[in-house]
């Protein structure tokens, strides 16, 4: 099992950064909505939106998707996008808001329609930040540094947590994350951002680096909320993976979890920066 999950994961990270830096912005746009709609169709499953429900689910995804990005293409250079940043608000009520609420209260939503609602707000803000961030100066790395904080925060909680963890975060949602291994994040990100500040010339010149050095932690409870959350809906659907697409991993969603908690909330913080 672990032979066959690095193997995916390298071969997922190769995939990835020869798409990040040369396929054109077309072929990005692309790549981005296929995943969108993969994750819909698990999340599909994972609501147990079923028949046609859940191709009507799925069809109104993709018209959303391509009508947000429609609407992106036809705006005049340097216009704010304000679908775009309606839409990171909307994820940034989830996941300061509804998700923490739902986390605590322990309690399982089996309403289609709320269950669709969710899906959108998770979903779609994090294929629209996958498209905005590859765009962000310093294009495409940012992106990447974004990515980069999560992968980080991954690796770090694991290895700490495998080591030193003994105080469970939230057995009944997710028994294998503990509290030292948050704390092994958080000091994995620091060092990760401030190696970035410090070494990159193009980083170094953005303000807004210092800020998410100070604010790492941060960083590390949105992704450990993403985390946590869709292993709340996957108990709540009684399934160990959201889908099967990646050997040794499970579904698309089991691998971009953490990243739809901090990637539209990224790049809504970038966007009140660039305003100011």
């Amino acid at each position: 099992m672990l032979k066959s999950r690095v193997i995916t994961a390298v071969i997922m990270l190769v995939l990835l950064l020869a798409a990040l830096f040369l396929l054109p912005a077309l072929g990005w746009y692309l790549l981005v909505i296929a995943m969108v709609m993969q994750g819909t169709s698990e999340w599909a499953r994972l609501s147990e939106l079923q028949g046609t429900t859940g191709k009507i689910y799925w069809g109104i995804t993709l018209l959303l998707m391509l009508g947000l990005l429609w609407m992106d293409t036809n705006l005049e250079p340097g216009a704010l996008n304000y679908p775009h940043l309606t839409a990171y608000l909307i994820s940034a009520v989830l996941w300061l808001i509804v998700v923490p609420a739902w986390l605590m209260s322990g309690v399982k939503v089996k309403h289609q329609g709320l269950m669709m609602l969710v899906g959108w707000a998770v979903i779609v803000p994090t294929g629209l930040a996958m498209i905005d961030l590859r765009a962000w100066t310093p294009a495409p790395w940012m992106l990447l540094f974004v990515m980069g904080i999560v992968w980080v925060a991954d690796s770090a909680a694991y290895f700490a947590g495998r080591k030193y963890g003994k105080t469970k975060l939230a057995p009944s949602i997710s028994p294998g994350k503990t509290w030292e291994g948050v704390a092994g994040a958080i000091l994995g990100v620091s060092i990760y951002v401030a190696l970035v500040w410090t070494f990159s010339e193009e980083f170094s010149r953005l303000q807004i680096l210092p800020a998410m050095l100070l604010t790492a932690w941060w960083w590390v409870v949105l992704a450990v909320m993403g985390d946590l959350f869709e292993s709340a809906i996957k108990r709540q659907a009684g399934v160990k993976d959201s889908g099967a697409l990646l050997p040794g991993h499970g579904g698309l969603l089991d691998r971009i979890d953490a990243l739809t908690s901090t990637l539209p909330l990224a790049m809504l913080a970038l966007l009140f920066h660039g305003l100011n």
